[in-house]
């Protein structure tokens, strides 16, 4: 996908998650999710805090050539280790317990995601930016990163709040493509799942029976670690 593509995929899932968690009730915020211990207001902690890397990022000093794609920046390497994960952890319950109460937090979230918004559209996609664990990727690449997370993560809380996955095609495509590929994604469609249910099976959401273990493996998905 091209940065404007990504850009608007960005965008329109964000809109979609600060929708989803205005107004939400107290009992609401304090809700397991499946990302255990993480309660709805940890896990929107979590997106907060990896979207909010972006302006360190694109203050700091681009390197020279990018080495990573987005597929690889998911490689099962320390940056998934049960220290980085403890790290992770604590960084979303840190930045979730900052606010006063879940409405300050629903405006921190779209405070947070339209200043990175803002600075990454004033930016070409063929910008380098260098990742906290040391990657240096295209800045579209890594803007696809975080689609995948507040897409995937958007899943965890409607599951958890007991609604609809509010997805957008813009997101749902555009992790569909990272997972395939673009010369096999629109194959997924042959599956006759939607969006939501094939990303839910295909990031571990949802188990997957034999057949569908091997339908999935046919279209050549790219397992991709996730914390």
């Amino acid at each position: 996908m091209d940065h404007d593509q990504v850009l608007e995929a960005f965008r329109v899932e964000c809109e979609a998650l600060s929708g989803a968690v205005a107004g939400l009730s107290e009992a609401e915020w304090d809700l397991p999710t499946r990302c255990t211990p993480w309660t709805v207001r940890d896990l929107l902690g979590h997106v907060v805090v990896v979207i909010d890397w972006l302006p360190a990022m694109l203050d700091a000093p681009a390197p020279d050539e990018a080495e990573i794609s987005a597929v690889e920046y998911y490689r099962p390497d320390d940056r998934f280790s049960p220290r980085t994960n403890a790290k992770r952890i604590a960084l979303a319950q840190d930045r979730a317990a900052g606010p006063a109460d879940g409405a300050a937090f629903a405006e921190d979230f779209a405070a947070t995601w339209r200043r990175s918004d803002r600075l990454c559209r004033a930016r070409s996609g063929a910008r380098t930016v260098r990742t906290r664990h040391g990657d240096a990727m295209l800045l579209s690449e890594f803007l696809l990163t975080r689609v995948v997370e507040v897409a995937v993560h958007g899943l965890d809380l409607a599951d958890a709040l007991g609604r609809e996955a509010w997805l957008t095609p813009a997101a749902g495509d555009a992790v569909t493509e990272l997972l395939l590929g673009p010369e096999h994604a629109a194959a997924a469609d042959e599956l006759g799942w939607s969006r939501s249910r094939f990303l839910r099976k295909a990031t571990g959401r949802e188990p997957l029976n034999e057949t569908e273990a091997a339908q999935i493996e046919q279209l050549g998905v790219r397992w991709i670690a996730l914390g």
